[in-house]
């Protein structure tokens, strides 16, 4: 029997590694598996398809949202649309939506030319107040999630293999990418309201602490897959590269699989905060003599660094036969190919995962109580909030409270 997890027949680390059978599990039976229904909601396994309860949504309706006119530009307020629900939509308040650095990368044009207006966000928690009248998944008062895709194709190898994140047909990504149903392009959850199909919202289980949630739907499934596809094990040597929003959540998915974590940070104020969330060594990339030490030590690495960086260094601290994972896009110079030939050392690239390793991770986070370390911030602190990113002053992902200015409305 799992102790930690509760699976009779299982140990622990066959639980925690060998994901097929649960994912189809997930699949079927969702969260409500993991908590009771709390005041009085249904849960969405009981869900069948519904009326909508009110006009709200018949129709496309304007919404309240922050974003940027102009690449670079501040933010502000702004009246976007939003589309009509389908009978497959749900109607989302948000509550939270939480800041990203790839928000900050695509409204200064880091990645080329944003769609304008840009309105950023792809953490987000809301609740249900209304759905379509095939909806079966959620009713109203539920908590959705929506992470960094809200729609895909359906039909292609990749979506049929839970991969909706690589569609073979173009994943509809949750800002910045043409509208398949109301054209344009999308718009994310820095808004007060958002429609999605409800196959890309995510039950979030009553009982979490929605505050610190959002951030799990992008920063925690980006570490979370590597750790999965990579099969970390008990005792197995973990190093994350960079300690920011997504390496703080790479450092505690590690950590709960009792893996040995070491973080490497260019920061020296982060060192002590490695350790509190439960790195066994945390090593700056300026000191050399650490970095030799560690030759041959690791099993997996994880980096979340988002700008270019040499990467050989790094390399050469992975165990023969493993892996150096690139989550954080940052392009990987200087690798020596003779070195990972002669290692037989992989350099490869991850991002997010599909709806149910997304719907997993919230609830691996719930059951253990993993909760992202956050900081609370207003609609107007946004610009605020993007220069300490930059500046690497955040500990360690902003949430924007929306759920507070609805509550003094």
């Amino acid at each position: 029997m799992c102790e930690q997890c509760g699976d009779r027949g299982k140990s622990h680390e066959e639980h925690v590694i060998h994901e097929p059978e649960r994912r189809k599990m997930l699949k079927m039976a969702g969260a409500s598996v993991l908590a009771a229904p709390l005041l009085g909601v249904l849960s969405p396994a009981h869900a069948k398809a519904q009326p909508a309860a009110s006009a709200l949504g018949k129709s496309p309706f304007a919404a309240r949202a922050y974003g940027a006119r102009s690449v670079g530009g501040h933010f502000e307020p702004l009246q976007i649309q939003r589309r009509a629900l389908g009978p497959r939509d749900v109607l989302l308040d948000v509550l939270y939506a939480s800041i990203c650095h790839s928000d900050i990368h695509t409204a200064r044009g880091d990645w080329g030319a944003p769609s304008l207006p840009c309105v950023p966000g792809h953490e987000i928690v809301g609740r249900v107040i209304a759905v379509g009248g095939a909806v079966t998944k959620f009713r109203i008062g539920d908590i959705g999630g929506v992470g960094c895709m809200v729609d895909s194709c359906g039909e292609c190898e990749n979506c049929l293999s839970d991969r909706e994140q690589v569609c073979l047909n173009g994943t509809t990504f949750t800002y910045g990418s043409p509208d398949k149903v109301s054209g344009g392009h999308t718009l994310g959850g820095y808004s007060d309201k958002m429609v999605v199909t409800e196959k890309f919202v995510i039950r979030i289980p009553p009982g979490m602490d929605l505050v610190t949630t959002a951030p799990i739907l992008c920063a925690g499934i980006t570490t979370f897959s590597p750790i999965r596809h990579w099969r970390v094990l008990p005792r197995q040597q973990v190093a994350v590269v960079g300690l920011g929003g997504l390496g703080h959540m790479a450092v505690k998915l590690a950590v709960a699989q009792r893996a040995g974590v070491t973080v490497f940070t260019t920061t020296p104020g982060k060192i002590a905060d490695a350790r509190r969330l439960g790195a066994k060594e945390a090593v700056l990339w300026s000191d050399a003599a650490a970095m030799k030490r560690l030759a041959n030590t690791f099993d997996l690495m994880i980096s979340t660094v988002p700008y270019a960086f040499e990467a050989q260094p790094f390399m050469d601290m992975l165990k023969p036969d493993s892996t150096f994972v690139n989550v954080g896009l940052g392009e990987a110079r200087g690798i020596n190919p003779a070195s990972m030939a002669f290692g037989r050392k992989r350099l490869a690239g991850s991002m997010i995962g599909g709806i149910a390793e997304t719907q997993e991770v919230v609830d691996y986070c719930f059951a253990r109580n993993i909760r992202p370390e956050i900081e609370l911030i207003r609609p107007d602190q946004i610009d605020a909030a993007y220069a300490r990113v930059v500046g690497k002053d955040a500990r360690y992902r902003f949430v924007i409270d929306f759920a507070s200015t609805k509550a003094q409305a």
